[in-house]
């Protein structure tokens, strides 16, 4: 079992990289943000998930175990198979994951390409107990403030982003602006687009 690889990044496209490892070159498919970030030449670290076929051994990775661990509890539901379980990964958080199974919301669920009602109702049931959030990045202690990064994690939904990149991007840029940019969403949704750069949808 190839659980995880270190290595140089030696080309990414929308949903894979390839990672040399000790002089050979591992084809890795990765949530969107992953290879989205992935640069050629620089080093990554992921952890995978080898799967196992008739006709084909594929490798999925991820930067964060958490993510790895509910990979593994996505592909345990009926009807979800490993690219299933990948773009959900490319669309939401882990903490978005488990949110949206303890408020028994398959709506997230919905809007992820290849996933329909009926097996996003699963997902909830099935993964009833299993997921916790783990927290992204350090967010404002104050309840404006939060509500402040929700909008522009909505706003950054609303022009092409995914969920998950949204919401991580624009913690990040609260964790790290100052509270007259925090008090308002135009400065700190300014600041986020800054951050992520032209819209990957």
């Amino acid at each position: 079992m190839i659980s995880s690889l270190h290595g140089t990044v030696l080309h990414s496209s929308s949903d894979q990289v390839v990672i040399e490892v000790g002089g050979v070159g591992f084809s890795v498919a990765v949530p969107g943000d992953v290879a989205h970030t992935a640069t050629v030449g620089e080093r990554l670290l992921l952890h995978t998930s080898l799967i196992v076929r008739e006709d084909a051994l594929s490798l999925y990775g991820f930067e964060d175990r958490s993510e790895l661990e509910v990979f593994g509890l996505l592909i345990s539901v009926t009807g979800v198979g490993p690219k299933s379980a990948l773009g959900v990964l490319s669309h939401l958080t882990v903490d978005q994951i488990a949110e949206a199974v303890t408020a028994e919301d398959d709506a997230p669920f919905r809007r992820v390409s290849g996933i329909g009602p009926k097996t996003a109702k699963l997902i909830v049931l099935q993964l009833a107990g299993k997921v916790h959030p783990v927290g992204i990045a350090a967010k404002p202690a104050t309840t404006g403030a939060s509500t402040v990064v929700d909008q522009v994690a909505a706003a950054l939904v609303g022009l092409g982003w995914s969920e998950k990149v949204a919401a991580e991007a624009a913690a990040q840029t609260a964790a790290e602006a100052s509270d007259a940019e925090r008090a308002s969403v135009a400065p700190l949704l300014r600041r986020t687009l800054a951050l992520l750069g032209p819209a990957r949808v």
